[in-house]
């Protein structure tokens, strides 16, 4: 689409930049987008400020923050706002008082009058999934009621998995989707190109531990042999994600720096999900691979792909293996309950487990490793030239973990851009870049 007939969108919390990536490549132009985090903003800028975007770093809470959004957009009508904003208020349901005055949902207030004030004529709020059924379904039927504002927009919600839509993980969000009365739309949402349920991982018992293979039925036979083609995109595996980087091996010492030099790809694509990722990249950047405990290379060969701590025997979830001390002791001989899902090893011919920030939140299929940031931005289906050279590296793995996979922000925005369509209203004003 021609940078004179783009669609203009407004990014708040945007974090490292997955939902204006995803919007740009369904043809959308982010006007500006803004975040409370340096590292996260940093990285924002360095791949989109090339598209023409002004990132604004600050607290939008802040009156002169959100000045500087309203002067960003000027007197631009919107096509979009798109955001999720924090709600630590609605984990918890107190009587039936309004849940938008709870203080620790200010940003989820800001992000109400962001769109009350614009007037925008779409809007997509995501969140986690939680909460649909918080308080019995109350908090979503208030946050409907909210983002309506009296009638000014039809709103509607539905819960997604990222799985469905071509990224190679499992990641269930709530889309909160609105559209200004006077357009006469409805609400859409994005519809899979993947019929029937997702294939997912059976634990069966063995004479010495367990193993793990994808459950089959009727329903999800169909969508187990595209998951398993390696030419298809519409279900990925993780293997197919991120197989053409089994070479990478962690630093023989500890690295607290991340690098942020290059290194060449030693392997070639073998699926088409590699090759669509590495288009426009001729190096791979984001490619350490931190180092890793003595206990966590001995617990790593007790799991079976696929498997987690539940497969550790009794010799290995003692507190300590090798006779270093790590974490706090706690006073316990054996690793607690809040271990249940750690040491979690990745199956190749299934989709990854919802990444969150921490490193060690998966550990590779076959190498006795964590995963690398690229792997991780990889398996959130951000393409090798998106690049996160800002921050440490615990900031890196917390911008891709918290980021929207652009593939599913990418059905977002076309879902988006049929609304705006049947609309027939003339799209935002001409923009550079």
């Amino acid at each position: 689409m021609p940078s004179t007939a783009r669609p203009v969108v407004l990014d708040l919390f945007s974090g490292a930049g997955g939902f204006s990536e995803g919007f740009r490549q369904a043809g959308f132009h982010s006007l500006a987008a803004t975040d409370i985090d340096p590292s996260a903003g940093a990285t924002y800028a360095l791949n989109h400020s090339k598209h023409g975007t002004e990132f604004i770093l600050g607290d939008i809470a802040d009156p002169a923050i959100k000045e500087r959004i309203y002067a960003a957009v000027g007197k631009r009508e919107l096509d979009a706002v798109i955001g999720g904003p924090p709600c630590q208020g609605f984990s918890q349901v107190r009587n039936h008082a309004r849940l938008i005055d709870d203080p620790r949902n200010v940003l989820y207030r800001h992000y109400v009058s962001i769109i009350r004030e614009l007037q925008p004529r779409t809007f997509v709020m995501e969140n986690v999934p939680g909460l649909e059924n918080i308080g019995g379904g109350s908090v979503r039927k208030q946050i409907l009621e909210d983002l309506q504002q009296d009638g000014a927009y039809r709103v509607e919600s539905r819960v997604v998995d990222a799985a469905a839509f071509g990224v190679p993980q499992s990641r269930l969000r709530i889309l909160f989707i609105g559209v200004r009365s006077d357009l006469n739309v409805e609400p859409e949402f994005p519809e899979s190109p993947v019929s029937g349920g997702l294939p997912v991982l059976e634990r069966r018992p063995l004479k010495k531990g367990w193993s793990y293979r994808h459950r089959e039925s009727p329903e999800t036979v169909r969508p187990l042999a595209t998951l398993l083609d390696p030419e298809a995109d519409k279900l990925v595996t993780v293997e197919q994600a991120i197989g053409d980087l089994e070479w990478l091996r962690p630093s023989q010492r500890l690295v607290r720096k991340p690098s942020n030099e290059a290194v060449e790809y030693q392997d070639g694509p073998s699926s088409a999900y590699q090759s669509a990722r590495r288009m426009g990249s001729t190096a791979l950047y984001n490619a350490d691979v931190p180092s890793i405990r003595e206990d966590t290379v001995v617990r790593l060969a007790g799991i079976p792909q696929g498997g987690n701590f539940r497969d550790l025997s009794a010799a290995l979830s003692a507190r300590y293996l090798t006779g270093k001390k790590w974490g706090p002791e706690l006073g316990r001989a054996s690793l607690s309950r809040k271990y249940f899902f750690a040491y979690r090893r990745l199956h190749p011919q299934m989709v990854s487990w919802t990444l969150n920030t921490k490193a060690d939140c998966v550990f590779h299929y076959d190498g006795t490793r964590a995963l690398t940031v690229r792997e991780f931005a990889r398996l959130h289906s951000f393409d090798d030239s998106y690049h996160f050279l800002a921050g440490d590296r615990h900031s890196r793995y917390r911008q891709v973990g918290n980021a929207v996979p652009p593939l599913l922000a990418r059905a977002i925005g076309r879902t988006i851009a049929k609304i705006l369509a049947a609309a027939k209203q003339p799209v935002g004003s001409a923009v550079s870049g």
